[in-house]
This record gives structure tokens, C-alpha cells and sequence, in this order.
């Protein structure tokens, strides 16, 4: 499974990376092997003004059927992850 994730309005960490990494892995364990990609990207909206702005969005390609969309927003990026 190839994942790609970008980052927007912030600097993506390498802790933060290997979260994500290890929640989908966790997360998608045993369908894995069809998901051809993963796409995760996160936001930051209103920068230091703070507020429910921090975004999280994933999309898994699986074969020839539409993509799965999911997000989430939250004041934390952990959480919203």
C-alpha cells in the first residue's frame, strides 16, 4: 500500500509522518493488500488564530471502485489524525 502524505499551512514532522503511518497500517491491516493508495492530507485553516481548524483528510484507492473519502476537523491534528 503506497501512502502519500502532504501537508498545508504547517511543516510535517517526522513524528507526525510516523503517526499517520502507524494508524493506517493499524487501521487497514488485514485489507491492505487491496488498497492500492492512501492519500492523507492536512490542513491547518486559520493558523495561529487557533479554533476547530486543524484538518485531516484520507482518501484509499481500491481498485476500480471509487475512492473512500474521510475527514475530520478538530483543535488538535492528533486527534483529528
Amino acid at each position: 500500500m503506497r501512502i502519500d502524505i502532504q501537508s498545508r499551512g504547517f511543516q510535517l514532522t517526522a513524528a507526525l509522518r510516523n503517526r499517520i503511518e502507524r494508524r493506517l497500517r493499524f487501521a487497514l491491516g488485514p485489507a491492505g493488500a487491496r488498497i492500492r493508495g492512501v492519500l492523507v492530507r492536512l490542513t491547518d485553516q486559520n493558523g495561529p488564530r487557533g479554533g476547530i481548524d486543524k484538518r485531516c483528510m484520507i482518501r484509499a484507492t481500491l481498485g476500480p471502485a471509487p475512492p473512500i473519502l474521510i475527514r475530520q476537523e478538530d483543535y488538535d491534528l492528533y486527534v483529528a489524525i
